[in-house]
Order: structure tokens, then sequence, then C-alpha cells
């Protein structure tokens, strides 16, 4: 049977102990490190190298959502899981954005918990009940939304799709007009054609919708 090694981060030092206690009791846990804070649990993360991270969101030094993401980011083979107790959307999609693979509400049964960890190291998600349905509401809004925006995109005109490559490419007006060779006012025009297509507000809003689709640096001629 594979021992599951896991990291506990909370700042709460009876809850700490509990879930400690609670984790050590099952047969295929190991419990390699319980630290009060996140950045001592990203420290003992380096150093223990657990298969899966369980951490509280709201943490003095650095918080569950920056652990989360500098997790990800130095150990990616490490899961996280966030216990929490607030439910509310910003808190969850941002822990989603971070890399966490599961969301457990801290009023969760042990059995609950153990059941997150365990598809945490599988490499399954795992979010309390309830929570799920909000999940996908959001992604169902955004995949409308970018639906919605990929219809936009056939109204742009070739040259208004170059201009729009190069805007999101970081390109002034000036170096789009030096580029496509054409004037600096038919560079204005053709911005303002896009932002009213696109129904964006200026040009970076514009560049990071065509960076959300695909549009963008790539294989774009020097400035």
């Amino acid at each position: 049977m594979e021992q599951i090694r896991i990291l506990i981060a909370e700042d709460e030092r009876v809850l700490l102990e509990a879930l400690r206690d609670r984790l050590s009791d099952e047969p295929d846990i190991e419990v390699v490190a319980a630290c009060l804070n996140g950045r001592d649990g990203l420290i003992d993360a380096m150093t223990h190298r657990p298969h899966v991270v369980l951490t509280d969101l709201r943490m003095p030094r650095m918080d569950g959502i920056e652990l989360a993401r500098q997790i990800r980011e130095k150990l990616p083979e490490v899961a996280v899981v966030v216990l929490t107790a607030f439910d509310d959307d910003e808190d969850l999609f941002a822990a989603i954005k971070a890399g966490a693979v599961g969301y457990v509400l801290k009023d969760a049964s042990p059995a609950q918990i153990v059941q997150a960890l365990h598809a945490a190291r599988a490499g399954e998600g795992f979010l309390s009940a309830g929570l799920t349905a909000r999940v996908m509401k959001e992604f169902g809004r955004i995949d409308t939304l970018i639906r919605g925006q990929k219809q936009i995109f056939t109204q742009l005109t070739r040259r208004e799709t170059e201009v729009l490559e190069l805007l999101a490419a970081g390109r002034t007006n000036r170096q789009i007009a030096q580029q496509l060779t054409i004037a600096d006012k038919t560079v204005r025009n053709h911005v303002s054609a896009i932002l009213a297509k696109l129904q964006a507000n200026d040009r970076t809003e514009a560049a990071l919708i065509a960076a959300r689709h695909g549009l963008g640096p790539r294989d774009l001629p020097p400035r």
C-alpha cells in the first residue's frame, strides 16, 4: 500500500493538531510536516517533497492562494488541496486558477477530507458538495463569452486582423503602420473599428481578447 505523504498548512493551531492526529490515523497517509503559515509551508514542501499539500486559504506570511501558485511553479509534481471556512466564488476560482486541484470546506467530514487527498494523489479534482454546480456555471458563462467573441472575430477584415495581431504583440500605432506600410491615420481607423467590433473599451482590452483566442506574439516580423 502506497503511503501518501501529506503536508498541512493551517494557522489555527488546534485545528492543525487535530488534522495531523486524524490524518495520521489513516493507514495509507503519512503527515510529513505541519506548519502554521504559508511561508513555512513552502519551505517544508521543498524540504519534504510531499505528494499533497493540504492548506488553509487565509494564513499569515503567505496565504493559501500564493502557496498554491508557488508550489505549482517550484514543485509541479505536488498536488494542492485547499481547506477553508470560506466558500465565496472569488476564493474558489482564485484557488483553482492558482493550481489547487481540491477545495474542501472546514465543515466537511474527515472522510471527505481523506477522499480529497486520495483524489489529489490520483491526479483528480475534488470539490465539496455544493461547489461543483457553481464551478460548472462559471465555466458555462466563460464558454458562452468565448463563443460570442469568436463569432465577433469573423466580422474583422483581413487587415483588421493583421492590425489586431500586432496590437496584441505590443506594437504601437506607428510601429504597426511601419510594419504594414500604411499611414498612421489608417491604423487609428482600423483600431477604432476593431474596438467597436470586439466591444472593447480600449486597445489593452482588445489585446487581451486577442490573446485569449491565440492571436498575438508568434512568428511576427521584427519591429
